[in-house]
């Protein structure tokens, strides 16, 4: 009888130990696949959430690397608003470093102050890509040492002559060229971005040399800052067209946000768009596209935030995998127009 009883706990604990070996095996299959992942934490810096393109941009961003995230390898993003202020911007620098982010995606607040945050970055090791707002260099051109000497940081983004150059296109192509009274020029106003951004500086410049280049008169009657915001484009078109009224014939603005402000400032003085005045833009956001569509905005220019996006993504994928990266790379404006 004892033996027997023996034999039964001996028969008991090896068929227990058997199911707990099954189960851990289990277990450790399981989470290897989980555990197993390889996780890169990536900080993303942008001047400022509250900014239609940027914010199409940053959500975008955020899905393409989402997508990209599976059992072998995970993306953890942590993404911070600068406010538009550089001092903030600094600050979320220096807490990604001591994080220990693996990369970090940078969206400047002043690209004529960056070489401090740069310098940190670089001298940190991680991977740094620059976005959409292209850091001027000590001689104030668009060139800056950090992305030239060091293989660990690029920029991605949009020449912005394109753009101005594309804007002025929209206007030199039109039957009248821009000049309403046929007075033999181009009577304009300009209302620009941030003054220290070089896309503002670009769409300014190459807008209206799209326009000379082809061998037309301009009048520049106005040229305000805007800051990109609507309702900065609202009161700079309102204030101009007062002052100057009918001589207005076109509305240049450095994008489509300033744009729709000034449209609002068009209808109410009474103007008509396509008509008696011409109104360009920059980005092609939604709204924006469909004026143009319906004829309450001359045009506007695609600024690519899905192309833009997707390839700060893969840029940052090859850094982080260990690849070489180039210094530049450019994504392509397309005109809109009806």
């Amino acid at each position: 009888m004892k033996k027997a009883l023996a034999l039964i706990l001996a028969l008991v604990m090896t068929l227990a130990l058997a199911a707990c070996g099954g189960k851990a095996g289990a277990g450790t299959s399981g989470g290897s696949a989980s555990s197993g992942a390889k996780t890169y934490k990536v900080g993303v810096a942008i001047y400022q959430f509250d900014d239609n393109f940027m914010t199409l941009y940053r959500n975008e961003l955020q899905n393409y690397f989402n997508s990209l995230s599976n059992d072998s390898v995970k993306y953890d993003i942590t993404i911070v608003d600068g406010k538009n202020d550089m001092a903030e911007q600094n600050n979320q620098i220096d807490n990604f470093i001591s994080q220990g982010m693996d990369a970090i995606i940078l969206n400047l607040v002043q690209t004529s102050s960056a070489d401090a945050a740069i310098d940190k970055i670089v001298k940190a090791g991680i991977p740094l890509i620059l976005i959409n707002r292209e850091p001027l260099g000590d001689n104030g051109d668009e060139s800056y040492k950090g992305i030239l000497d060091n293989a660990k940081v690029c920029y991605v983004g949009a020449d912005a002559r394109q753009s101005g150059t594309y804007q002025g296109e929209i206007i030199r192509d039109l039957a009248n060229h821009g000049d309403v009274n046929g007075d033999g020029k181009i009577s304009y106003i300009m209302i620009e971005g941030d003054p220290e951004n070089v896309d503002a500086q670009y769409r300014t410049e190459f807008s209206i040399k799209a326009l000379t280049d082809a061998g037309l008169t301009v009048e520049c009657l106005d040229d305000q800052i805007g800051n990109w915001a609507q309702a900065k484009g609202q009161e700079i078109c309102a204030n101009d067209l007062a002052k100057y009224g009918n001589q207005v014939e076109v509305v240049f603005c450095n994008n489509d946000a300033m744009a729709l402000g000034a449209a609002t400032s068009i209808t109410a003085a009474g103007r008509t768009v396509g008509t008696d005045i011409y109104l360009v833009g920059v980005d092609a956001l939604e709204e924006c596209q469909q004026m143009v569509q319906a004829g309450t905005m001359t045009g506007t220019v695609l600024n690519d935030h899905i192309g833009q996006s997707h390839t700060a993504v893969d840029v940052t994928v090859k850094a982080l995998n260990g690849e070489s990266i180039q210094n530049y790379y450019w994504v392509d404006y397309v005109k809109v127009t009806k």
